[in-house]
């Protein structure tokens, strides 16, 4: 359930057929000594071992001679244990592991659901923690209570389908931030596999509706996949490749034109400028061939096939180890290479100014219609940025004011670094027993039960 919308992920959208099912039932997917701890646990079951004699942590508290060990019910609960701020991901799919694959084989190697006899609360996604370090004071995203042995093996998965999730939600809203709500392009999908791309988009959206919901300000997803876009309803996009513009010769400005001539117009024409490391010149080729066939159009009053002709954006993605060519040497080249404020500056005024060339070829009575079209035709034009963007990068171009309407994002999204803010891995501890029908303190030292007040009973 999302914070945004009170609603959880219908399970369809995990894709857990029954062939995972059954791995998950079965420890496939854990830890080996989890599993180690389900089957030592129920095999005592069956001896009806009892505690007796032995010393205990609850000595003085409560005699748990005649406590059924294989039968032992716990209270567990499960939290970020790095500091910092997290966006929380992937709770409705821990969920799902546990109702799905909570329980035991019978003799006859039947699985025995046992779900209802668990407690469950959890948080929702989308929903904000925050740990200081002190794991005596943790905010707990889930709580399970119920005989420990029916979902020991669920560790492993559970923390795992929480732990990626929230370190790339957590990782996006961080570079939103920074990006001041403009734009963020989700790119990751290269960098990871494929099957992730699912959760990985859904976390994204999270991110995005959390900032929304933070500074009330507008902010829309846009996926490169149609797998990121799967659990939220979202749709993959986008424009050319490199490898679009080798397929034409190297022709950057008839790459888009055929794009445009033949994509549906609500595909948004951007072009991507840097195949020849001259950001300008092809950037400059490019809208000259798509506004003349634009203007043609528009006297024509076609104006709805013009629209296929109206550049939305360009994007720079030049290599760190690169310096475009319209870009001078300032001391260390270096700090020239790749997408720099400096080439972004170059290439807004540049594009700001060619409706000016165009002007000189117009005959005197399309003038000021020209000249009022024209210029708001290259104005509007867009600038998205792409290649090693991250947190601290974007906090640069922002600071100074730099011309870029939407920023590309790729591996910096996934990454698990307290650089960025996002090393937010989940752990589980066991933090009480129930003992005749009474639950009792107990926990490894240094950690202890805590409340979270955004916990909902899960039904």
């Amino acid at each position: 359930m999302s914070i945004f919308n009170g609603k959880r992920l219908d399970k369809k959208t995990f894709k857990m057929d029954e062939d995972i099912k059954g791995k998950l039932r079965n420890g496939w997917y854990s830890d080996v000594y989890f599993n180690n701890v389900t089957w030592i646990l129920s095999r005592l079951s069956k001896e009806s071992y009892i505690f007796g004699n032995n010393e205990s942590d609850l000595d003085g508290v409560i005699d748990v001679r005649d406590v059924e060990i294989g039968d032992i019910e716990i209270e567990m609960q499960i939290f970020t244990s790095r500091p910092g701020k997290s966006v929380i991901a992937g709770v409705d799919e821990a969920i799902e592991i546990l109702r799905e694959c909570t329980g035991y084989y019978d003799d006859e190697n039947n699985f025995i659901n046992t779900f209802n006899n668990l407690e469950v609360e959890a948080v929702q996604d989308g929903s904000i923690t925050i740990f200081e370090g002190d794991k005596m004071n943790v905010q707990p995203v889930i709580k399970i209570r119920g005989r420990y042995r029916d979902f020991a093996h669920l560790e492993t998965p559970y923390l795992g389908v929480l732990g990626e999730p929230t370190r790339i939600a957590t990782n996006v809203y961080n570079i939103i931030k920074a990006a001041n709500g403009k734009p963020v392009l989700f790119f990751p999908a290269r960098f990871a596999h494929y099957k992730l791309q699912g959760i990985h988009g859904y976390a994204y959206w999270l991110a995005i509706q959390r900032y929304k919901k933070d500074f009330g300000a507008e902010a829309n997803p846009f996926v490169s996949t149609a797998e990121q876009g799967d659990w939220w309803g979202g749709k993959g996009a986008g424009t050319i490749p490199h490898s679009s513009i080798a397929s034409f010769l190297g022709n950057t400005a008839e790459t888009m034109m055929q794009f445009s001539r033949i994509m549906p117009v609500d595909v948004p024409r951007i072009v991507l400028n840097d195949f020849h490391n001259d950001t300008v010149a092809d950037t400059l080729k490019t809208m000259d061939s798509m506004w003349n066939k634009y203007w043609e159009l528009h006297k024509e009053g076609k104006i709805e096939e013009a629209r296929k002709y109206k550049l939305y954006g360009v994007r720079p993605d030049t290599s760190g180890s690169m310096r475009d060519v319209s870009i001078e040497p300032l001391g260390d080249r270096k700090l020239d290479n790749g997408v720099t404020p400096r080439l972004v500056h170059i290439l807004r005024e540049a594009m700001n100014e060619r409706w000016k060339v165009w002007l000189e070829k117009v005959e005197s009575n399309d003038y000021d219609e020209m000249k009022r079209v024209a210029k708001k035709w290259c104005q509007d034009i867009k600038i998205s940025v792409t290649g090693g963007f991250n947190v601290e990068r974007i906090k640069r171009f922002e600071a100074i004011n730099a011309p870029v309407d939407i920023y590309g994002v790729g591996s910096s999204c996934l990454e698990n670094s307290s650089k960025t803010g996002a090393n937010n891995d989940f752990t589980a501890d066991i933090v009480r027993v129930k003992i005749k029908g009474k639950w009792y303190d107990l926990a490894k030292v240094g950690r202890k039960a805590c409340n979270n007040s955004m916990l909902e009973k899960v039904q």
